[in-house]
């Protein structure tokens, strides 16, 4: 029988023994709790050591030796020994001991090969510690444990281990990989794993190869899938098509387009889409009724199809849809007829607001025709304006500028008719004949902002149009919309508009060219502080999303001795790591934030933190809550608008908090920054949801109403007003797709408008961030079918906020008797005159008789009007139905963002999703292919005039 040991002196004895069997008996009894006097243990540290010692023995002495060395804190030692254990340490073990140290051998791992990536040296590995990684990694994958294996895989940079949940491991490379090197290895490493898959997995390879920039990739893919004769892998296509456009990478899309070949048996001559000329392109004339279309080529190339064989004609014609879809042209027709028919802004509310701006008040005026382009952004309806052009004839200057710039808000993606809208207003026979340069120049920017991103048919006209004036408003309009529509690194565009630095940097956004440093030596050797201004922000715009390869240029600006050059190296830092919520970044910007000496530069730094961390929102209010506290009011604005745009369109709770005091801050331009930013969050939050969304609309009205509030606040409460209700109250802020791709029109739009702070006509850029909260569902033909689906939730929690109304000056308690009818007066009265009668005739004339019944006639008349106003129906007498707990919607539907998460499909629809997204653009796979269709009702699409009556003989 074994005894039980009392005393851990025995077991120390039996280490000294020279008997191998006593050595190994004393290792083998669990002696930890008995040897807190005595931890410090030479005999097991020297058994560790013997080579003469066997080998289990000596790793028995080494974990013995590391659980001391824990105990006693001192953790680099005992994973030294834990090391030198082997397989005796069992990862597996579910021990305080085990996870701390597993812990610290990552750390370990994971530090030793991010050292060795920045110096470009192999990594010098103790094998024991990898050994270790390799069987935790192991561990996880035997156990299911795909999305911790992943994240060990990321943490400690080894690519050759990513094979479990290939779309978690997507994200997470995209959230935690701080190295952009090494993100770009992990996804190749991706796309060879999905392409090794049964059956691949095209929407994400397609993903991957955009990120890794390869659009002879997925060109490959998209022309395999549209050769299919299967139609559902041509429905695959298009989805793939309509997700790439999502993530607004122009450059790209077009690359693709052009890489697609032509059918096989197409006739040479005919024209071929990639290579449109956009110098042939209608451009002497702006009264032309219509642009050059993107995608006239690929409909010349159908002219051919009776001379192909059956498959050729078919591929043609998906060829013709996805290069539409790639041109950006589809998604913006289908968008501009989604906010056009399903438009709800609310009138009153500019009504009242261009009521309350004295006129002599120029910003406010400005700021109310702001918020009206806002308001209706995409949805083409410019009410307002017609019905006010005396008070909108008023603006002068710049203020003109504005105004008409601010028509290419309203029809943004109206690329059909942009120029014959604009005509008006635009430069006559080039040099600017007659109208106001000033409204020249905005119908410049204007048409910059229609085609945003998509301006291969207007950039000539605006090139011709910048070419042919010496008059700087002009070129100011032309350089903006030249860079709005162009966004693409085309050097003799370049060469046009050297020196505005801002339209420089769209042009050459995320081309970390060479570029960027001639613009730096020319913001060295000019004295114009507005032209430095605008090459720092244009710097900046060049080395967008670069990451670590931007690191030289911003040390070189954030160093400047100049104030200018150091707030543009904030945004150099902020564009650079956009949406990394990178730790350096970070770090560096709070460094800034809090250490420079010009307020410029700090605010900027405070502002450049939302751009950093707008991937993960939830972190912001956190980081800058105590900068928003700061003495120093430029950092407190900074604060505001770093929440504003990293958490626009969230409604994130955290974030509202923060910014509510700032709302009633005691500096007229934190209110201004803390009120824009509460309505980049509140933008498509229902006040039932969140009850602060209508307190902070009843705040907005009554500062705008306010007569003695600050012209900055008041502004801001304007400008608020148009944000809330953005595009017909159908659009959200969004700066990350669906698939968590930065949405680049978007970040350098709200990167732009951030600008606005010294010119007022860049807040337009705000536009450019704003996507629609649409499901919009398409067939084979890329039409718009009848499709229902189901949101399961109240359909309170994202109705449209109810319409304003004219405050009325009747109580509302007498309201109920207001309404009863003439007859039932003339009753009552005929029935009073009656009995007073009756009374007299009793009384004969004594005034005492004559008294009660004059009484009783007034008792009676009374209790008539108390009968009369019974037969009126009080709303208290009506009975309250339960809400719904769903709703049905239709296609097209409004879904805004907090709404995803609830949509279902109906199980027995004749119409299946080819992906199953909440919202965006939807091919729908039919069921019922042999049943004839049915369109979705549809207000008439804008493009389109209306059919001639039929013919007729008129008689009179």
């Amino acid at each position: 029988m074994a005894t039980m040991v009392s005393s851990a002196g025995g077991l120390l004895a039996m280490l000294n023994e020279s008997h191998p069997m006593l050595k190994f008996h004393a290792l083998s009894i669990s002696i930890l709790s008995l040897t807190i006097s005595g931890l410090r243990s030479p005999p097991a540290e020297s058994l560790y050591e013997d080579e003469e010692f066997d080998q289990r023995q000596r790793q028995l002495a080494a974990l013995l030796v590391s659980k001391v060395f824990y105990y006693l804190g001192e953790l680099n030692d005992s994973l030294s020994y834990a090391l030198g254990a082997g397989p005796l340490f069992d990862v597996s073990e579910d021990s305080d001991y085990v996870h701390t140290l597993l812990a610290k051998a990552i750390d370990e791992y994971a530090s030793l090969k991010s050292r060795a990536g920045e110096s470009n040296d192999e990594a010098l590995v103790d094998p024991r510690l990898e050994a270790i990684v390799e069987r935790m990694l192991d561990k996880c994958i035997v156990d299911g444990r795909y999305q911790q294996a992943m994240g060990m895989a990321e943490a400690i940079t080894r690519s050759d281990n990513v094979h479990g949940t290939l779309s978690y491991c997507i994200n997470i490379s995209h959230s935690f990989v701080n190295r952009r090197e090494y993100r770009r290895e992990v996804l190749r490493c991706l796309v060879k794993v999905y392409q090794k898959l049964p059956s691949p997995d095209y929407l994400s390879i397609c993903q991957c190869l955009m990120f890794l920039d390869e659009p002879e990739g997925v060109a490959s893919i998209l022309e395999k899938l549209l050769r299919s004769e299967n139609k559902d892998d041509a429905l695959l296509a298009f989805q793939i098509a309509f997700d790439l456009v999502e993530n607004e990478h122009q450059a790209f899309l077009l690359n693709v387009r052009d890489r697609l070949s032509n059918p096989k048996s197409q006739p040479s001559e005919s024209v071929q889409p990639g290579n449109n000329d956009p110098d042939t392109a209608q451009n002497g004339n702006p009264g032309a009724s219509e642009d050059v279309e993107m995608t006239d080529g690929s409909r010349a190339s159908t002219g051919s199809l009776l001379e192909m064989d059956p498959n050729e004609a078919l591929y043609a014609e998906r060829l013709t849809k996805i290069k539409g879809i790639l041109s950006g042209e589809t998604s913006i027709q289908l968008t501009l007829q989604f906010l056009y028919s399903h438009n709800k802004s609310d009138l009153l509310i500019l009504k009242t607001i261009k009521q309350s701006v004295e006129m002599r008040n120029s910003v406010c005026h400005s700021a109310t025709i702001y918020a009206n382009a806002i308001m209706h952004a995409g949805t083409t309806v410019d009410t307002f304006l017609r019905e006010n052009l005396d008070w909108l004839s008023r603006a002068t200057n710049w203020a003109k500028f504005s105004a008409t710039a601010g028509l290419g808000v309203i029809h943004r993606g109206h690329l059909q008719q942009g120029r014959s809208l604009m005509a008006p207003y635009l430069p006559q026979s080039g040099a600017g004949g007659g109208g106001s340069p000033y409204s020249e120049g905005g119908a410049l920017y204007a048409l910059g902002l229609i085609h945003a991103n998509h301006g291969e048919g207007i950039k000539q006209f605006l090139r011709d149009s910048l070419r042919s004036t010496n008059v700087e408003v002009i070129q100011h309009g032309a350089c903006l919309g030249l860079g709005l529509a162009a966004r693409t690194a085309d050097e003799d565009i370049y060469d046009d508009i050297k020196s505005a630095g801002i339209s420089m940097g769209l042009l050459m956004v995320g081309t970390a060219s060479e570029k960027a440093s001639e613009m730096l030596a020319y913001a060295h050797e000019t004295q114009h502080e507005k032209i430095i201004r605008g090459l720092a922000l244009g710097i900046a715009l060049t080395v967008y999303g670069r990451e670590e390869e931007a690191d030289t240029l911003i040390e070189q600006m954030t160093r400047d001795q100049d104030p200018i050059l150091r707030y543009g190296g904030m945004y150099a830092l902020a564009l650079a790591y956009q949406g990394t919520a990178n730790n350096k970044a970070i770090r560096q910007l709070l460094h800034f934030a809090v250490s420079d000496v010009s307020d410029d530069v700090r605010r900027t730094a405070v502002l450049a933190l939302g751009f950093v961390l707008y991937s993960e929102p939830e972190q912001t209010p956190r980081i800058v809550s105590l900068l928003s506290e700061s003495y120093n009011p430029h950092v407190r604005y900074g604060a505001a608008l770093a929440v504003g745009i990293s958490c626009a369109g969230t409604g994130l709770s955290e974030a509202i908090s923060l910014l509510e005091p700032l709302t009633s801050d005691v500096v007229d331009f934190v209110r201004q920054g803390a009120l824009i930013a509460m309505a980049m969050v509140m933008v498509q939050i229902s006040e039932t949801s969140d009850s602060r969304v209508g307190t902070f609309r009843r705040q907005l009205e009554k500062i705008i109403l306010d007569k003695h509030e600050d012209t900055m606040s008041k502004m801001g409460a304007i400008l608020a007003s148009g944000i809330l209700d953005a595009g017909g109250r159908n659009v959200t802020i969004r700066l990350l797709s669906k698939t968590k791709h930065d949405k680049v029109t978007a970040v350098v739009g709200l990167a732009v408008f951030s600008q606005f702070w010294y010119w007022y006509p860049l807040i337009y850029f705000i536009s450019l961030s704003f996507s629609p909260t649409a499901f919009i569902g398409l067939n084979y033909d890329l039409k718009v079918p009848t499709f229902e689906f189901l949101s399961h939730a109240k359909p309170s929690l994202f109705e449209y906020p109810r319409p304003t109304t004219v405050p009325t000056a009747t109580s509302t308690v007498k309201l109920p008797t207001a309404v009863l009818s003439t007859s039932a007066k003339a009753k009552a009265r005929a029935k009073k005159e009656a009995e007073q009668k009756v009374n007299a005739e009793k009384s004969a004339g004594t005034e005492s008789s004559s008294s009660t019944g004059q009484s009783s006639g007034k008792g009676k008349s009374t209790t008539e009007k108390d009968g009369d106003s019974m037969q009126v129906d009080s709303p208290s007498e009506k009975k309250v139905e339960p809400e719904a707990s769903f709703e049905i919607l239709t296609n097209p539907a409004r879904v805004v963002p907090a709404q995803e998460k609830f949509i279902k499909f109906l199980e027995e629809s004749r119409y299946v999703p080819v992906k199953l997204a909440p919202s965006g653009f939807v091919l729908l796979r039919d069921l019922r292919p042999t049943e004839p269709e049915q369109a979705a009702a549809s207000a008439m699409a804008v493009d389109e005039e209306p059919q001639p009556p039929q013919a007729f003989e008129y008689t009179s």
